[in-house]
């Protein structure tokens, strides 16, 4: 008798109508089958689905030109189609249940013809830890089965731990034709249900990332007493071998993935990394918060990834544990089959065709790499990976750090003054845009916990969340807001970044272990510069002097703007954040 897993494949390749169905192992020899499809047989256009790199310099690596009109998340096509559209909240795109379903419906008739549906057992987390989650995902074309192999733990685990349940993850993805018009990804929370048609692009496609591992799983996590979160999580070792783990929240080109993998500047620290982009956050038993990342590859943005900006992540793309590495709309040196970004080491190759496979030379006008251009690679090929990766319990966060993208106002490092102000202090983080971001350059955007774009319900609700999980906690971690993008009179950034960072990371340390002291100010607790190892940085008086200064006539425009932003969540939004947004109003009086 077929199981509902079975019973659901077979539901699925009714309305697709596939040539064939194919079962993922996620072995290595299936692997290198799959890459020999995505060069000989499966084509974007007239364009091979990969093409193969030089594995002297670039080991295991393969080349994919997306669709030109397929390069990016794709927010304003994203739904979450809860039954009541008050619980979708202000923050997401809402579609009626019954209405999103007609529409993929007809979508999704026949639009697997010709191809091949492969089946994707994999698990987010590690198959042995209680806070991993069985999922499957169908798709009908090779990369984005290669890609999810090094997203997520891909096989017969998943198979294992769904047995006879119809609960488990769902993902129903098509290319589609690549119609814009026709692209479309729905995402269904109570059943645990992501339908994508129209898209190969990796957000919209390996549904395992912000579809399943943010959107779903945030409403799974509100309902089941988790959060899942928009997050780096790294171990700062300190020079006695002591480790800490912190989580960070970062918004897009604000250096989150530099920051995961970072290189000490300070000698006897390091940073141990265990992921760059999804946290997954339990009370333990013994009353503090641990975090397991539920992904296994880094999904990482190309351009200005060099061995000055992240060296790590060089020697990360250049490892060879794991099969295959995937570059993504970069640019391509055709004289020695590489990949090419703005931002690479090196000199400018002579000979390189764009993303769009067009000869081209650097000029003002264009960019060789889109960007957006993305790297898919292992996380067992990092040098830096932690020990503690596997580890089924997760680590115990003693900091969750927030942060964007700001030029003046923010301080380079705030502590909370509790868990509830920290709260505050993430609901209210905004950042400046860039323009890898697709919004006005320099718009601020409020962006809490980096969550705006990821959130799988009303972030009113997920702010109380927020303030539950903190009302179980026995040893809360404290909480930070970080601003490395503040500039000087001349517009010029003050604070050196990359590397440098782990100064930051050091005081915030001695602030979990009590070993300094702070001030207190209307925004929270600022270092005393005397705590800050500042040794060997050219950085003159009066502008470290900036980096802490909070002037409160600055923040009317602010205030008023963090109050519309609140009020659109209505009665959604907590009263304990209310009264913390008014006790900042008074001290900043």
């Amino acid at each position: 008798m077929a199981t509902p897993l079975e019973r659901w494949v077979e539901e699925q390749a009714k309305l697709t109508k596939p040539d064939k169905i194919y079962w993922c192992d996620g072995s290595e020899e299936e692997a290198r089958r799959l890459i020999e499809i995505g060069m000989k047989e499966e084509k974007i256009g007239t364009t091979p689905v990969l093409e193969e790199l030089n594995h002297k310099s670039w080991p295991n690596a393969y080349y994919h030109r997306s669709h030109p009109t397929d390069v990016a998340r794709v927010e304003h096509l994203t739904f979450i189609c809860h039954p009541n559209k008050d619980l979708t909240g202000p923050n997401n795109n809402w579609m009626d249940p019954a209405e999103a379903k007609a529409k993929m419906t007809q979508l999704s008739d026949g639009c697997m013809k010709g191809r091949t549906m492969y089946v994707m057992p994999y698990m987010m987390g590690h198959p042995s830890s209680p806070y991993a989650k069985a999922c499957v995902q169908l798709t009908d074309i090779s990369y984005v089965v290669l890609s999810m192999r090094i997203m997520a733990r891909m096989g017969k685990e998943a198979i294992d731990r769904i047995g006879n349940s119809d609960k488990f993850v769902k993902g129903l993805h098509s290319i589609g034709d690549l119609d814009p018009n026709k692209r479309f990804i729905m995402h269904f929370p109570d059943e645990l249900f992501v339908w994508s048609v129209g898209s190969g692009y990796g957000g919209n496609a390996l549904l395992g990332k912000k579809c399943f591992s943010l959107r779903i799983a945030s409403w799974l996590g509100c309902q089941e007493g988790w959060l899942a979160e928009h997050m780096v999580i790294a171990g700062i070792e300190d020079p006695q071998g002591q480790v800490s783990y912190v989580t960070i929240a970062l918004p897009s080109a604000c250096g989150k993935t530099n920051l995961a993998m970072l290189q000490s500047a300070l000698p006897g620290y390091k940073v141990w990394t265990l992921g760059d982009d999804i946290a997954w956050l339990n009370v333990g038993a013994d009353g503090r918060l641990y975090a397991i990342n539920p992904e296994a590859g880094f999904f990482g943005v190309a351009p200005g990834t060099s061995m000055k900006t992240n060296p790590n992540m060089i020697r990360t793309l250049k490892g060879d544990k794991f099969l295959p590495t995937i570059f993504t709309n970069t640019a391509l040196d055709t004289d020695n089959k590489e990949p090419w970004w703005e931002g690479m080491d090196g000199d400018t190759p002579r000979n390189l065709t764009d993303w769009q496979g067009k000869v081209w030379a650097p000029s003002k006008d264009t960019k060789g790499a889109h960007a957006n251009s993305r790297f898919t690679v292992s996380m067992y090929n990092c040098p830096m990976l932690s020990k503690e990766f596997d580890n089924p319990q997760g680590v115990p966060i003693s900091a969750i750090i927030l942060g964007g993208r700001r030029t003046q106002l923010v301080p380079l490092v705030t502590e909370a003054f509790n868990w509830q102000n920290g709260v505050f202090l993430g609901a209210r983080t905004g950042s400046e845009t860039t323009a890898a971001a697709a919004h006005q350059v320099g718009t601020l955007r409020r962006d809490p916990m980096a969550m705006i774009p990821f959130c799988g319900y009303n972030m009113g609700e997920y702010f109380k969340h927020w303030l539950n999980i903190g009302k179980r906690l026995k040893h809360p971690p404290k909480i930070f807001c970080v601003n490395w993008f503040r500039t000087d009179d001349a517009g010029k950034f003050i604070w050196p970044g990359f590397g440098d960072n782990i100064r930051v990371l050091k005081w915030m340390i001695d602030r979990v272990n009590n070993k300094v002291s702070a001030q207190e100010t209307a925004l929270g607790y600022l270092p005393h510069i005397k705590d800050l190892d500042l040794n060997g940085l050219e950085i003159s008086r009066d502008n470290i002097k900036k980096l802490f200064e909070v002037r409160p006539d600055d923040w009317k425009d602010e205030l008023q703007d963090i109050k519309k932003f609140m009020e659109q969540f209505g009665g959604h939004m907590p009263d304990e954040l209310r009264q913390e947004y008014r006790t900042l109003v008074a001290k900043l009086k």
